[in-house]
């Protein structure tokens, strides 16, 4: 390595946690402004400057970017480069009308891609901590916003967005809170610690999700999704029973906040430490349709008035946790591989049928629960799965359902220059039965392993019987390599579930990811080991 002559050498230091603000107000607003083509880079660190709560999501923030905008209208940001940035790249901060953000590159940068953050001054009766409520006799039961101290009308179309949160990684690509009507359409987020796209909590809803490329995600962290929502919103106690109690006396109130419906559709989402798509603590007013789940399924906690309907989800299912009395929740003519994952529901929702399941014991498991009366099972028949092409052939059974095509190649960026630079997520083996090869070879948190399928493998193993999944191979710099787990070892039991196929180990790591570890027991040397595996490396 070259030696560097200190006295004679010219060190740059960033200075600036701004590089461009754009500030007027909601009375005399900035407006008609377009930034293009220009690269911005080397701004402040900002992961030690003063956060803000919002609400009563788990996220606080830092209100400030590379571009700051506060108080404007018709502002244009397009064809810019962000990169080797301390903080986000751009921050839209309360009042701001018809903002359009698009054809970006977005990279290798210390906190969130963009950010869509109001004012809590326009929420009515605001709390800001998850064990925080305001008394009911004491609470503004208006509807919607308090004034006009939020983004609105903003389009966030065709950035590519990787390599976020090098610093910061309570981030996202794209960060919605105390916001109304934004569109988040056809960009590729991925290879990010967190979420890709997040909305913090319901206030006020009206947006709309599409044609997204979100994988690669939860990275860093956990429990959450390649999409994530929270939606603490007036009507959230923190005692379960409390609340239980606020909403039945007050039905309409999960709408008081979330006062339009937000739209999630036609989206790639993969992730493979969480959910595909998680709709966490309260989140309430959406409709969910026509999105490929590559890995993680649709999870649905608290809330209400959710319809999911014709989503595909790869190799998982449907996740519905600790649903509200009454919660008009919808789930039908979705293509699942596996049984429905439901903790403490007491109530299934207005409808969980017509649902497409890969195998008669799937079904029947689902149905013992008291739901999927009208569901059937069956191969798919996907056209050209190993492509990701999961449009079904003619003949596919999931049609008796009232699964509709859609779209296989719309996905992400459209832009020439950026989409030749976008990455796209792996293509799942499909590995539940009905779909699957026994004799493929699954890439798992960084390792090759297969089926034990053969007397021969039986044999070399030492095993009694022909089940158990193998190691072939171990990449030194995955999760595995960085555990006690060896090539050879044949893990037969994961969490206390006999481990006879990987289908078998999947189920249990799809339960139990969220944890952080998995224990496990594997046979090696004609002998049981027991080994835990952690999940971060």
């Amino acid at each position: 390595m070259e030696n560097i002559d200190l006295a004679n050498t010219l060190v740059e230091v960033s200075e600036q946690k701004h590089l461009i603000e754009i500030v007027g107000t909601e009375e005399k607003p900035a407006s008609n402004i377009e930034i293009s083509n220009l690269k911005f880079e080397h701004t402040q660190r900002t992961f030690m400057e003063k956060y803000e709560p919002l609400l009563r999501s788990d996220w606080t923030i830092y209100r400030g970017g590379a571009i700051f905008i506060e108080g404007a209208k018709d502002i244009k940001i397009e064809n810019c480069e962000f990169t080797n940035l301390g903080g986000n790249a751009i921050f839209v901060s309360n009042f701001n009308r018809n903002i359009e953000i698009s054809n970006n590159h977005i990279h290798n940068i210390g906190a969130s891609a963009i950010c869509l953050v109001g004012s809590p001054e326009a929420v009515r009766s605001p709390s800001f901590q998850y064990n925080e409520f305001m008394p009911l006799p004491k609470m503004d039961t208006i509807k919607g916003p308090k004034n006009n101290k939020y983004p609105s009308n903003v389009l966030v179309d065709n950035n590519l967005i990787y390599k976020i949160g090098r610093i910061e990684k309570q981030t996202a690509g794209v960060e919605i809170a105390m916001a109304m009507n934004i569109t988040v359409s056809n960009n590729s987020i991925y290879d990010v610690p967190r979420a890709g796209v997040n909305i913090g909590d319901g206030t006020w809803g009206g947006h709309i999700i599409e044609y997204n490329d979100v994988f690669n995600t939860v990275l860093e962290s956990g429990d959450h999704g390649a999409f994530n929502s929270w939606g603490r919103d007036r009507f959230w106690h923190p005692n379960r029973e409390t609340m239980n109690g606020i909403v039945e006396a007050n039905p309409k109130m999960p709408t008081w906040d979330a006062t339009q419906t937000t739209i999630i559709r036609n989206n790639r989402f993969r992730c493979d430490h969480g959910w595909d798509i998680d709709l966490d603590d309260g989140s309430s007013n959406y409709q969910i349709y026509n999105n490929l789940c590559l890995n993680g399924g649709i999870k649905l906690r608290e809330g209400f008035n959710r319809t999911v309907e014709n989503n595909i989800t790869i190799n998982n299912g449907f996740h519905p946790h600790v649903w509200f009395k009454n919660s008009n929740d919808i789930f039908k003519s979705n293509i699942v591989f596996t049984e429905h994952r439901d903790i403490r529901l007491q109530e299934w929702g207005k409808e969980v049928d017509f649902n497409f399941f890969p195998d008669q014991k799937t079904l029947l498991a689902s149905q013992n629960k008291g739901v999927d009366k009208h569901s059937i099972f069956g191969n798919p028949l996907f056209e050209d799965a190993k492509s990701g092409n999961y449009k079904l052939k003619n003949n596919s059974r999931a049609f008796e359902i009232g699964f509709k095509n859609f779209d296989m190649t719309g996905f992400g960026v459209k832009n020439k220059k950026l989409k030749a630079l976008a990455k796209t997520p792996n293509t799942p083996i499909i590995f539940f039965s009905g779909v699957s090869e026994k004799s493929s070879v699954y890439e798992w948190l960084g390792a090759k392993i297969k089926n034990i399928t053969t007397i021969e493998e039986r044999s070399a193993a030492g095993l009694n019987k022909t089940a158990g999944v193998l190691i072939t191979s171990i990449d030194e710099n995955g999760i595995i390599g960085n555990s006690s787990l060896k090539v050879g070892d044949v893990i037969i039991s994961c969490q206390g579930l006999e481990i006879n196929e990987f289908a078998n180990l999947m189920k249990s790591f799809q339960n139990d990811s969220w944890l952080g570890k998995l224990d496990l027991l594997v046979f090696r040397n004609q002998k049981e080991l027991k080994i835990e595996l952690p999940l971060k490396k």
